[in-house]
């Protein structure tokens, strides 16, 4: 279990990974780090927990609370994807967006909690982007074709 103290670790952008195996003989990759954003002077916490054929991520700011949960998946034959809301959220909110862009990066099942606050487009953008290179340096999004 790993546990952060957001208020210490706010001004880094230090990033801690944890490998183990799950008892299926899977790897899990569990990758928690933070940044200040671009744009609006806020830091963004992430937590990328990545499991056998899907993902878990977590994004945050100003605090710890876990957020809404959205569950995407691809959705065969013409490669759609499928978006739901598990807690709190509507599909029209911020992290149902995200979690559906994420499954057509990655071509996995996506589980994404969100804590950004609402009317906040250029801070949704931002931890947006910054997860998408995160999840691109780890090697977990399809080629590009």
């Amino acid at each position: 279990m790993v546990a952060y103290n957001y208020k210490q670790r706010a001004a880094s952008s230090k990033q801690q990974t944890m490998k183990g195996d799950d008892e299926g003989g899977s790897e899990l990759h569990l990758t928690c780090f933070s940044q200040l954003s671009d744009h609006d002077d806020v830091t963004l916490h992430f937590h990328i927990l990545r499991l056998h054929k899907q993902i878990y991520a977590w994004v945050g700011c100003n605090s710890a609370k876990f957020g809404h949960l959205y569950a995407a998946a691809p959705t065969p034959p013409n490669n759609t994807v499928g978006v739901t809301s598990l807690i709190g959220g509507a599909s029209d909110n911020i992290g149902s967006g995200i979690a559906r862009r994420l499954v057509l990066k990655t071509g996995l099942n996506i589980l994404l909690a969100c804590n950004i606050p609402k009317n906040s487009p250029i801070l949704e953008a931002n931890a947006e982007k910054i997860l998408v290179q995160k999840l691109i340096s780890l090697g977990y999004t399809k080629p590009k074709i």
